[in-house]
């Protein structure tokens, strides 16, 4: 008897582990369907199980085949719900308040991953964010050796002011604008990871049928990232062990916070800036890591309250003032650290500011702007610019020193394969800053890309719009030294090329010393009007003026446009237009004079009697540049020359 029920308890196990219907984790409550478009549903079983699939109205029935998937697709639905999805087998899987509508895939690196809760006027637009109809998923950040049929657990969210904070800012300012005009609802797939390259999020496959990268991917094996992430565990904790010899696994680092904690023998970093920059054999460490700084405190200003500001800090942090617990962020890279110092914990004479750094993936430590790296006690202000100590607590450990950069196809394997093929109507993206050292690639790899996901998901040339990169001083570059964000910006502007392609500009909301522009709602709104005019049939301009033509007249240059909207502007309030420059055959480029007549502008520069060539926004830092057409849209930065630039030439290795 006992045996009997052995038996029995092992066959309702065995059924219980290998019959359950199962479908991705893209799948899930709130969810939204593409509209007007067969609906791609699928999943697994055990092999030959009879599946139906319910939905609305419709009822479908399949069989898995020998390796126990299955996949059904539903006839086109028009907007509407909620519905109920259903999936019956052996037993029965559902998911409620499915919505069918407009569904974007949202991705790229740092500017589509920034959250809502980070934007200008951020409070107002959370208490104001009541769009049921608008639905955002994230993908979980992952990396894979090869290529994933799901993803970790991730749940749709219904877009409100409690849930709002954590969507991307230029995918729900685009869906917004969407939504406004189009009264459907609209589901955003968020598969995005801060710093990475485009290089990661294309398939091997792309790279393999490619001349320009076929060699490189032939050279890559097959990745077993927990063998590799051994050895370059290894391989970082001896390089670690110089700097710090008592690195150990683990250490008790409960007593590093107190002032009291005798740190003499510890290292010691510039700040701010990330680790990876120090050239002190950190530029692959993910781990925790402790900084200490002391400070001087007048006796008159003891007991005071204070604020503690450490500008950013990747990825989170806990702050402490002499033992204290000032203030904490979990995985909010982009945003400042602005901690109040209660009364009673400053002391007179000698103070010590600790902080833990938790870095998971790319760039660690504190950084940013200089300015914002003080300690104040009302009007005095204490910098806290240069020199800390700092320890090594840990090393990561799974895929420790493995990035989504280490290899290219990582994330195409673990962030996009996983969501093929589930229905969309196109994709917004917004990366290209981690690639401006081999910007001139960047004119093959970014489209092989793209049209590497159109053939990955077989539903034709579906629209791609991206955004171009903004301003920032990332190294002074401009058209006498070279700039490789405008040559990255020009491989962007060829890119569309490419059919059913659109750009949306955004050098004039960029911030100079701020990778992360704060204003997404307007990159949100541009995107927006690139789609409702080229894809749901709303006339409108949705580009700035697109330099067409020039004509030589002496000493003087006469451009004309496309995209003129309702006609040339500046936004400079004296009449002034502002970031062209001239060359003669010495391809020395000097400012500029221009003027709109009409629908042309006029230059000349005092410098340049035999004008040859022309160059507008070239540099990293465009922010002068001030021509728009009447409908708000910057004009596209361009050069009408050919002449050699700083990244020509540099070509994408594994590794570096």
């Amino acid at each position: 008897m006992k045996k009997l029920l052995l038996s029995i308890l092992a066959t309702i196990t065995t059924i219980s582990l290998f019959a359950n219907v199962r479908l991705p984790k893209i799948f899930g409550d709130n969810m939204v369907f593409q509209r007007a478009q067969p609906i791609p549903v699928w999943g697994w079983a055990d092999p030959g199980e009879k599946i139906t699939i319910k939905f609305n109205q419709q009822v479908k029935t399949t069989k898995t085949d020998k390796s126990g998937k299955w996949m059904v697709r539903l006839d086109p639905e028009p907007a509407g719900g909620p519905y109920a999805l259903s999936i019956v087998g052996r037993n029965t899987v559902g998911f409620n308040n499915v919505l069918v509508g407009e569904v974007w895939i949202c991705s790229g690196q740092s500017n589509m991953e920034y959250h809502v809760r980070d934007v200008i006027h951020s409070d107002e637009e959370m208490q104001t964010a009541d769009y049921p109809m608008i639905r955002h998923i994230k993908i979980p950040n992952a990396v894979s050796g090869s290529p994933q049929g799901d993803i970790s657990d991730a749940d749709w969210k219904v877009c409100s002011p409690e849930t709002v904070s954590d969507f991307t800012a230029v995918g729900y300012f685009f869906a917004r604008e969407l939504f406004n005009r189009l009264h459907v609802p609209v589901g955003l797939i968020n598969t995005s990871w801060g710093g990475t390259i485009v290089e990661t999020w294309t398939s091997r496959e792309a790279f393999e049928k490619d001349p320009e990268f076929k060699n490189m991917i032939a050279n890559m094996p097959a990745l077993n990232l927990d063998s590799l992430a051994k050895v370059k565990k290894d391989e970082m904790a001896k390089k670690l062990k110089i700097l710090q010899p008592t690195l150990e696994e683990k250490v008790d680092a409960t007593a590093w916070k107190n002032p009291d904690f005798d740190d003499s023998k510890w290292a010691h970093m510039n700040l701010p800036g990330l680790w990876e920059s120090k050239g002190m054999g950190l530029e692959d460490l993910d781990g925790l890591v402790w900084f200490r700084k002391e400070i001087t405190i007048d006796p008159e200003d003891a007991d005071k309250q204070a604020v503690l500001e450490l500008d950013k800090i990747d990825d989170s942090d806990d702050s402490y003032v002499n033992g204290t617990k000032v203030g904490s962020m979990k995985n909010q890279y982009n945003e400042q650290r602005r901690y109040v110092i209660p009364p009673g914990v400053l002391k007179p004479g000698r103070n010590v500011i600790a902080v833990r750094v938790e870095d998971t993936g790319g760039g660690g430590g504190i950084y940013g702007d200089s300015a914002f790296l003080k300690l104040s006690i009302g009007n005095k202000v204490i910098p806290l610019v240069g020199e800390w100590s700092f320890r090594i607590e840990s090393i990561l450990g799974q895929y420790a020193g493995i990035g989504p950069n280490s290899y290219p196809t990582l994330l195409f394997n673990a962030m996009v394969n996983p969501l093929i093929p589930y229905g969309i109507r196109g994709a917004i993206w917004y990366q290209g800053e981690a690639n401006v050292g081999r910007a001139y690639q960047y004119r093959h790899a970014f489209p092989l890309m793209i049209k590497d996901w159109r053939d990955q998901w077989g539903q034709g040339n579906f629209p791609f719009y991206f955004v171009q990169l903004s301003s920032y001083n990332d190294n002074n570059g401009d058209s006498r030294h070279g700039s490789s964000w405008a040559e990255l910006r020009e491989a962007q502007t060829s890119t569309l090329a490419l059919p059913n392609t659109g750009m949306a500009v955004t050098t004039d909301i960029g911030l100079s010393h701020d990778v992360h522009p704060k204003n997404k709602q307007d990159v949100g709104k541009r995107l927006a009007a690139i789609a409702l005019n080229n894809v749901y049939g709303q006339t409108m301009e949705f580009s700035g003026p697109v330099y067409q033509s020039m004509k030589i007249n002496g000493n003087q240059v006469i451009l004309s446009f496309t995209h003129l909207g309702g006609g040339l502007v500046t936004t400079d309030k004296y009449g002034y237009v502002k970031g062209f420059e001239i060359a003669g055959k010495d391809q020395r480029f000097y400012y500029a004079k221009a003027a709109i007549h009409g629908s042309e502008i006029i230059l000349q520069s005092d410098s340049v009697s035999d004008p040859l060539e022309v160059r507008y926004a070239w540099s990293d830092d465009a922010g002068e540049a001030n021509l728009f057409n009447s409908d708000g849209f910057p004009a596209v930065p361009f050069r009408t020359d050919q002449w050699k630039g700083v990244t020509q030439g540099i070509q994408y290795v594994i590794g570096k």
